[in-house]
Order: C-alpha cells, then structure tokens, then sequence
C-alpha cells in the first residue's frame, strides 16, 4: 500500500515539473541545507553581454586569507574553462596579473572585456586522512568555503561595468578529498551564462 502511496505522489510531481527542474530544485535545497555543494553570486548589475563579445580573464596576485597554498592562477582557469563553453574566443592570462597589466593585456588581444578575478577567501577544512594526519585537530574537520571577487571592464573605456562576489561552501555529503579549489567550477559556469542572460 505505501509503494502505491509513493508512485501516486511521484506521479503527481512529474505532472508538475519536469525531471531536470526536480533536479535543479532538489540541488539548490539540499545545498541551502548544507548537505550538497552550494553558492551564491551576488551583482551589483545585471549587465548583458553579446553573445560575440571577446573577454580576457585575468586573476589578481592576491593570496587568498586562510589557504595561502592555493595554486596562483586557479580562478582564472576555472573562469576561462567556465567561459569557453559560451563565449566564442575567451583568452587567459597565464599567471596573475596586476590590473593594470590585466588591461593592458586584453586590449593588446583586442578583447572587448576583461573579466578581473581574485581569490579573496578560501577555508581548506580537514577532509581526508592526509589531512587528519597533519592537523589533528577536530576543530579543522568541516567544509570548505570559498570567497571570489570578480570585475567585469569595458576594455575600452576602462570603465567597470559588473562587480560580483561569489560565495561557495562544500556539502556535508561531498565533503571528502574536497578542496577549495573544487567548489569554483560551478558558480563560474552559472556566472558566465548570466553574462550573456542565460
């Protein structure tokens, strides 16, 4: 009688949605429940991007407060292969830049933004035995957190158009062998496709 129960409600909720939004759904409340990966980008804009538009994506020489060792162009990478999925030619700085230089760049690559990336903040929690062998200390057992800043500038004009913060932490459930570094991807690939109003 329960399995009945069951495929009446599951039925019901078919009818209602679609498999791939029950997806997106159940995702954004298991994260917003701290069991799953979860972010979230705030924007001082919602400026629109054409979808031919050249972007250069450099990261600044900031070392992130509370994970020194993080590798120094990660974000970059992480935006750039986030970007080429819905930007036709998006290039790369191959290390960090400084702004200035980051501009320079991409008005020698003739791009028409630049996207400026810095890892503010990131929280490398113990996840694994490799860590626990090091620390030692239950306070260090926990999730990853990680904070980005990102600038989108006009390359032209030098005229900023788009700040964004993202705020990421991992899930309860994804938690093991889990670094920072690995909580970028997605809100990057969610940003780029808000660039261009996806």
């Amino acid at each position: 009688m329960r399995w009945i129960g069951l495929l009446v409600v599951l039925s019901v909720l078919v009818g209602c949605m679609k498999p791939s939004d029950m997806q997106k759904s159940a995702r954004y409340y298991l994260g917003d429940a701290g069991l799953m990966n979860h972010y979230q980008i705030k924007r001082n804009a919602t400026w629109r991007l054409q979808p031919d538009s050249t972007l250069y994506i450099a990261q600044g020489h900031f070392v992130p407060v509370g994970h020194p060792y993080a590798r120094p162009n990660v974000v970059a990478e992480e935006a750039f292969a986030a970007a080429v999925q819905v930007f036709p030619m998006p290039r790369r700085a191959e290390q960090p830049l400084g702004l200035e230089e980051a501009l320079e760049q991409a008005y020698l690559h003739r791009s028409d933004y630049l996207l400026y990336t810095r890892f503010a903040r990131a929280d490398d929690a113990v996840g694994d035995a490799e860590h626990w062998n090091e620390s030692r200390d239950l306070a260090d057992v926990g999730l990853d957190r990680a904070v980005l800043q990102m600038m989108l500038m006009e390359t032209s004009t030098r005229q900023l158009v788009d700040f964004a913060v993202v705020e990421t932490r991992g899930g309860f459930l994804q938690f093991y062998q889990a670094e920072p570094e690995d909580l970028l991807r997605p809100p990057l690939e969610d940003y780029t496709r808000r660039l261009l109003g996806r």
